[in-house]
């Protein structure tokens, strides 16, 4: 490749590096600068699917595959279907998503991507040098995306993984309620673990079934693929095609990611943080980071003043504390919640965008004693 430095370097092309590619792209700000996207696979078919919670029409409606007004919350002995207006749940594959961002990429002759692997990296106080499998390249800036669990194992928080196996069934006659997404069913067998059933229903025919832990270590793959088998017949599904399976491991941890950024390369995507770290959502937060990102560029240019510590991130420190060390009465807490608690002002929480006193109303619904001893260990 005749140009080795650019302005501007992302190491690895997933949601995050993408999302702020296109923000930077869009506001024009950026015209002229050379940017580089360094990706494994750059041609990533639906390797995942998103979803969130919005109020109204947003910027990515026109991707989306499926919404819905209305959510399921059940456990073992109860069972409460929501209305989530004015919100909805939104789901959103990621194939739609790369497509449309590689469809802007092409018209924009200052993006290059290179099907490689990124190794190492160093900035050196002016200049970023990013070392691949194949070549060396310099930058002005660079964003990683690469997340290196190691950080947050060897650190003092805590760390969950949420991890699952979802299938796409197709059944041979009507099992769903197109209407509704099961948004946590704690119904089904605990053992010793946080573990529930989400399910997205396309139609009243198709739904992708997802068996969810949020836990410290995986499973073999027959416990995730029986649990939904179960899950289905308790529910008389028993003839149907799998038509797709997705898999996946996000970490749930309050490790400061951000203090691990230098002047000129920054941490982003679950490599900085933006994973939401008591629900393992990322889109929706990915959403508001990667505008923060874009317009922080526009006005500074020093990565070491990005990011910092809130009382939302204390929040989700406590919770984190609390399943690490009994782990198994998670359902316990998210049922307390869900019972006493308008889903909206749930969702207005969870999206850190709630007053103190807000905050409270959520906080009181849960067991108060697990949050005690949690904030007395984080404290002394």
């Amino acid at each position: 490749m005749a140009q080795q430095h650019y302005d501007f370097i992302f190491a690895g092309g997933g949601l995050a590096s993408l999302m702020t590619l296109q923000r930077m792209v869009q506001s024009g700000s950026f015209t002229g600068k050379s940017i580089l996207v360094i990706e494994p696979d750059s041609n990533k078919g639906n390797d995942r699917t998103w979803c969130f919670w919005e109020e109204g029409s947003g910027e990515w409606d026109s991707l989306l595959s499926k919404q819905w007004d209305y959510a399921l919350f059940a456990d073992a002995g109860f069972s409460r279907r929501m209305q989530l207006a004015p919100y909805r749940y939104k789901m959103l594959r990621s194939a739609d998503f790369y497509g449309s961002v590689r469809g802007l990429i092409k018209q924009n002759s200052d993006v290059t991507i290179v099907e490689d692997s990124v190794t190492a990296f160093t900035d050196n106080g002016s200049i970023v040098t990013v070392t691949t499998a194949l070549s060396t390249y310099t930058c002005n800036k660079l964003f990683n995306s690469i997340y290196k669990p190691e950080m947050a194992q060897k650190s003092k928080y805590p760390l969950l993984q949420q991890h699952f196996i979802g299938w796409f069934i197709k059944t041979d006659k009507p099992a769903f309620d197109s209407g509704c997404v099961t948004f946590m069913d704690f119904s089904v067998p605990q053992r010793g673990n946080t573990r529930f059933m989400y399910v997205l229903p396309l139609s009243e025919t198709e739904a992708l079934v997802e068996y969810t832990l949020f836990s410290k270590d995986l499973l073999p793959l027959t416990e995730y693929e029986d649990a939904i088998k179960d899950y289905l017949a308790d529910r008389g599904v028993s003839h149907y095609t799998i038509t797709e399976t997705e898999k996946g491991n996000i970490p749930m941890t309050c490790y400061p990611f951000w203090e691990d950024n230098t002047k000129n390369i920054m941490n982003i995507g679950s490599a900085g943080g933006w994973t939401k770290a008591s629900t393992g959502y990322t889109f929706k937060n990915t959403t508001k980071k990667s505008s923060e990102l874009v317009s922080f560029l526009q006005k500074q240019d020093d990565f070491r003043k990005m990011g910092g510590k809130n009382r939302f991130w204390f929040y989700d420190l406590l919770l984190l504390d609390i399943l690490y060390k009994t782990n198994e009465i998670g359902s316990t807490i998210f049922s307390a919640m869900f019972r006493k608690v308008r889903p909206q002002l749930i969702f207005k929480f969870l999206d850190e965008e709630t007053t103190f006193a807000e905050e409270l109303k959520v906080i009181w619904a849960c067991p108060k004693m697990p949050f005690i001893k949690a904030l007395f260990r984080n404290l002394f």
